[in-house]
C-alpha cells in the first residue's frame, strides 16, 4: 500500500498512517456486512481512482475472484465512488452489478480525517445466497452500518488503538451488542458459551455486562469499578476477565455514528486453552532455566573440589592436570550460566567466548595478550557447549607451548560467520605468534589429550573439521569450520 499511495496520490505520511490504522480495523467491517472491501484513493490529478487495499469476509462469499490491488479506474466510470468523494457521505443509490452471473450490491463509504476525505471504501455483497437474515445477520448488518458511518465521519478507526488482528477477538469468536447504558442488547451463541466458562448461569440479554462481569471476576475493590467501565464499553479497550472457570478475552468498541455514543460493541473469545498453554511454556522455560543455574552451581563446585585437590598435590604434572581439568569444567560452567539467563536454547556466544579467553589467559607464562576479532552470533546449546570446551582447549595448548617464561606475544581468536540459509558455517581461526610446531608433529595423530578432545568434539559432535598448521609468518593456526542454525 505503501508504494502505490506514494506513486500515485498525494496523500501525506500522516494521512497514510491512517489509511494503515483503517486497514488494521476493517476486517470487522468486513465480516460485519458479509461483503468484500476495496479502498480506493484519488489519483494525484484527480483524474483516475488506485485500489490500494481489499479485505474479503470470513462470514461470507466473496464478490471478487481476482486480486483488485493495484487497478486504476478512471473518474466517471464508478459513479458511487465520485458521489462517496465529492459528497462526503455514504452512498447506496443504484441497482446490483452483476459479476460473472453474481449480483453484487455495491455501496461506498467515504474515508474521512480531519475534516477531509482521503479515499472511497467499496462494499461489495454477494447476493446469490440472500434469504431472510437471522437475529444474529440484523445485529451484524446494523453493527455494519454504525461503524461505517463512523468511518464516514472521521470518527473510526480509534487514533492511537492499532489493534493486532491476529491476536483480538473476530467477529465469528463471539458478539455482544450494548446499549447506551451498557445493558446487553443481543448476545450471540459464542458470546453467551464464553459468559457460560465463566460462571453465569442465566442469560446475558437484559442485564448490564459491565456489573455482571465484576460479579464473575474473582477480584474484589476498587478494581472492579474499572472492570465495569471497561466491561460497558465506554472505550475502546482490550481486556481480559479471568476466573476459575477460563480466561475471556474482550474488546469494547463505542458505536457513535452520529457523534453520540448509542451503544457499544463487545467482540470476546475463550482464550482459556491457549492461557494454559502459555502458562506450561513458561513452567517450562523457567523449570529448564532453573535446570541449567543449578548445573552450572554443581559444575562450579566440582570445579572448586578439583582446584582444592590441586592444592594439596605433590606432584608437579597432577597439580596441572587438575587445573586443566578445572578449566575444562569452568568452560562447560560458563555456558549452563549464560543458558540460565536466556528464553531460549539460543546464547550469544561472543560473552562466553570473551569469558573463555579471560580465564584461560590467567595460565599465560609471560606477557602474552589474547584477543577476539569477528562475532561468533547466536548458538544453539549443542554447539555452544563442545565449541566452549573447545576453544578451551586450543587457547590453552597454545600459551603453555607456544611461548616460554620469558617470552611476550599475541594470541589472536577470530570468527567468521558465512555460507547460505540452508548451509550457514562458523570459521573460527586461532592464532599464536609463538615458537611454531615442532618438526614432523601431526595434530591428527598427536596423543595430547587436549587435541584428542578436540579432534573428538569438533569431528564428531559439531560436525566440522579441525586443521593445526602452521601461521603465514610466525608461529602456528588452528582453524575450525563448523556447522551452525542461521541466525534469526
Amino acid at each position: 500500500m505503501n508504494d502505490l499511495v506514494r506513486q500515485h496520490t498525494a496523500l501525506s505520511d500522516t494521512d497514510l498512517e491512517w489509511l494503515h490504522l483503517l486497514v488494521s480495523e476493517w476486517q470487522l467491517l468486513s465480516d460485519l456486512s458479509f461483503a468484500d472491501l476495496v479502498l480506493w484513493v484519488p489519483t494525484r490529478d484527480g483524474t483516475r481512482y488506485v485500489s490500494v487495499a481489499q479485505m474479503r469476509p470470513n462470514t461470507g462469499p466473496t464478490s471478487y475472484q481476482d486480486d483488485m490491488v493495484g487497478h486504476l479506474v478512471p473518474r466517471g466510470r464508478r459513479p458511487l465512488l465520485d458521489a462517496a468523494l465529492d459528497e462526503g457521505r455514504i452512498v447506496r443509490e443504484g441497482d446490483p452489478e452483476w459479476r460473472e452471473e453474481v449480483p453484487v450490491r455495491v455501496e461506498s463509504i467515504p474515508v474521512r480525517r480531519e475534516g477531509r476525505v482521503l479515499g472511497v471504501i467499496a462494499r461489495n455483497t454477494n447476493l446469490l445466497t440472500v434469504r431472510t437474515p437471522s437475529r444474529l445477520e440484523l445485529t451484524y448488518l446494523q453493527s455494519a452500518s454504525d461503524l461505517a458511518q463512523m468511518i464516514a465521519a472521521g470518527s473510526f478507526p480509534f487514533p492511537g488503538q492499532q489493534v493486532d488482528m491476529d491476536a483480538s477477538p473476530r467477529v465469528g469468536d463471539g458478539l455482544i451488542r450494548l446499549d447506551a447504558d451498557g445493558v446487553v442488547q443481543y448476545a450471540s451463541p459464542n458470546g453467551l458459551s464464553a459468559y457460560h466458562r465463566l460462571g453465569l448461569a442465566s442469560d446475558l440479554v437484559g442485564q448490564h455486562l459491565g456489573c455482571i462481569t465484576a460479579e464473575l471476576a474473582p477480584s474484589r475493590g476498587p478494581v472492579d469499578e474499572a472492570l465495569v467501565k471497561l466491561a460497558s464499553g465506554y472505550a475502546p479497550r482490550e481486556f481480559e476477565v479471568e476466573c476459575a472457570g477460563g480466561v475471556i478475552q474482550l474488546r469494547a468498541i463505542p458505536l457513535k455514528p452520529k457523534g453520540v455514543r448509542i451503544g457499544s460493541l463487545v467482540l470476546l473469545r475463550d482464550v482459556t486453552e491457549l492461557r494454559r498453554r502459555e502458562r506450561e511454556l513458561i513452567t517450562k522455560d523457567a523449570t529448564i532455566r532453573e535446570i541449567h543455574h543449578r548445573v552450572k552451581n554443581n559444575l562450579q563446585t566440582v570445579a572448586a573440589l578439583l582446584r582444592l585437590q590441586a592444592r594439596r598435590m605433590d606432584s608437579v604434572r597432577g597439580r596441572e592436570a587438575l587445573n586443566e581439568a578445572v578449566r575444562r569444567v569452568g568452560s562447560i560452567a560458563i555456558v549452563h550460566e549464560t543458558l540460565s539467563q536466556n528464553l531460549d536454547e539460543r546464547v550469544e556466544f561472543d560473552e562466553i567466548a570473551d569469558r573463555v579467553i579471560a580465564m584461560v589467559a590467567e595460565i599465560s607464562p609471560g606477557k602474552v595478550t589474547c584477543r577476539r576479532t569477528g562475532r561468533f552470533g547466536i548458538l544453539d546449546a549443542e554447539v555452544a557447549t563442545p565449541l566452549a570446551m573447545v576453544l578451551t582447549e586450543v587457547l590453552q595448548n597454545a600459551l603453555e607451548h607456544a611461548f616460554t617464561l620469558a617470552e611476550s606475544g599475541t594470541v589472536e581468536v577470530s570468527a567468521v560467520r558465512g555460507g547460505s540459509s540452508a548451509g550457514a558455517r562458523l570459521l573460527i581461526t586461532v592464532q599464536d605468534d609463538g615458537c611454531g610446531l615442532p618438526e614432523g608433529f601431526d595434530p591428527q595423530r598427536a596423543g595430547n589429550l587436549g587435541l584428542q578432545i578436540v579432534r573428538t568434539l569438533v569431528e564428531g559432535e559439531l560436525g566440522g573439521t579441525f586443521g593445526m598448521v602452521p601461521a603465514p609468518e610466525r608461529g602456528t593456526q588452528v582453524v575450525l569450520d563448523i556447522p551452525v542454525r542461521p541466525q534469526k
